[in-house]
């Protein structure tokens, strides 16, 4: 005969909010399941099996935190942005980043090396920037197809002129400072040095990479990222806005503000002289049923 915990019974109707309350909550704020664990102190493995359905039923303790994280931590997680956009350590929260912690070393964020970042199972894709470990959402459906859109015209191009020039899409490790503390996943990338290209990874600074902005990478995109690609030597940065219809292109190899097109713009590729040019219109076109 099945047994009836009454105290658990009692627990969780003291959690008022359901979990899909917690799902547009969440969605509302654009946390990634990786602020959320680092936010309630939930290991990262259990949020990604309760936001993503796996556990339908989950203990009193693991709804509890994460309640407490939308209705009473607002303001932590105002603090947590900002420290999330000057690139400061999150760990004043949590230093576990997920159940899947068991191959590895539990440290502190800041602390964790590429050991740490080939340790993670194969199906949860993260970044390490500066020792610091963030979550990888899935892309969407429209994310993916820019990405494609993108690198096929790109790779044309390339093709025609008879180039050296590699093109790539994530996921892709790229070693960006050629250290065991930062390992990334652009969503596309050229290299026009193909020493760089090793089996493992691409080994230092890509020429040209492009980021597609969503709710959940738009600030590490926009300001960890920008600054991290500029140390290392990328030559041209694109942050491709899904949301706002424009390109954000910053040539770092200028000291110059950035340049905004809008999507019904064609774009020129500084690291071709502007010789190969990307219109947006036309990817705009093919993918504006999305919208």
């Amino acid at each position: 005969m099945l047994k009836v915990d009454r105290n658990e019974i009692a627990k969780r109707w003291a959690v008022v909010m359901t979990i899909q309350e917690m799902k547009q909550r969440k969605k509302e704020l654009g946390y990634t399941n990786e602020m959320v664990s680092e936010l309630s102190g939930v290991p990262l493995g259990t949020v990604q099996k309760v936001f993503a359905g796996v556990t339908t039923c989950p203990r009193y303790d693991t709804l509890a935190a994460l309640e407490r994280l939308f209705v009473e931590k607002k303001e932590e997680g105002v603090s947590y942005y900002s420290d999330w956009m000057k690139g400061g350590k999150v760990s004043q929260y949590s230093d576990r980043i997920g159940e899947e912690a068991a191959p590895y070393q539990i440290k502190k964020q800041g602390e964790y090396t590429l050991n740490d970042y080939y340790a993670m199972p194969d199906e949860h894709r993260v970044e390490l920037i500066d020792g610091v470990i963030y979550d990888m959402g899935a892309p969407t459906s429209i994310h993916q197809a820019i990405i494609l859109e993108l690198v096929s015209r790109l790779r044309e191009y390339i093709r025609e002129k008879n180039g050296i020039c590699m093109p790539f899409i994530a996921p892709v490790d790229v070693q960006l400072d050629c250290d065991d503390k930062t390992m990334v996943q652009p969503d596309v990338l050229v290299v026009c040095d193909r020493d760089k290209v090793i089996k493992r990874c691409v080994y230092g600074a890509p020429d040209f990479v492009i980021e597609i902005l969503s709710p959940s990478t738009r600030k590490k995109d926009m300001f960890i990222k920008l600054t991290k690609y500029k140390e290392a030597g990328v030559r041209e940065y694109w942050l491709v806005d899904p949301d706002k219809k424009n390109v954000l292109v910053y040539n770092l190899e200028e000291e110059s503000y950035p340049k905004i097109y809008g999507f019904d713009s064609k774009v020129p590729v500084a690291v071709f002289d502007g010789e190969c040019e990307v219109d947006f219109s036309e990817i705009y076109e093919y993918v504006s049923f999305l919208y």
